[in-house]
């Protein structure tokens, strides 16, 4: 039995607050598409989708999504919320400090996988971490 579009969206979130890549990567499709806040696509295979995620994650090892509404027609489910996390760049190690911004989410799904997921949030409050990041000392 497929399970309801609104369902898989909430285990994907349920997935991404662990940081649970195996559990992601079960719901996506074979052709799942990522589209992050700046409109840039990544498409293709799962393990293309793991290696971007878990390059997220070692940026912000502790990201949440904080849902608050959720909105569902036929395959697509529009979420709306709070993303936060810590900055952590990977020159360092170190993290930097935490930020949270409102943010939306749109999922695509397709006989119960995750075909599209698209993130619409203000990318401010981690750009000025990520100008805060002391430069690494050249050798």
């Amino acid at each position: 039995m497929i399970r309801p579009p609104e369902r898989v969206v909430r285990e994907f979130i349920r997935r991404i607050n662990r940081r649970d890549l195996e559990g992601m990567t079960r719901l996506m499709s074979e052709r799942h598409a990522l589209i992050d806040s700046l409109g840039r696509r990544i498409a293709g295979s799962r393990d293309t989708l793991l290696a971007a995620w878990t390059g997220y994650f070692a940026m912000v090892p502790d990201y949440a999504i904080k849902p608050k509404a959720t909105f569902t027609r036929e395959n697509t489910v529009i979420v709306i919320g709070t993303a936060s996390g810590s900055y952590v760049p990977v020159k360092n190690g170190l993290s930097v400090g935490t930020w949270s911004t409102p943010a939306t989410w749109r999922a695509i799904v397709r006989r119960g996988h995750v075909t599209e997921w698209q993130v619409y949030a203000d990318n401010e409050p981690i750009r000025v971490l990520m100008r805060q990041t002391p430069p690494v000392p050249s050798s």
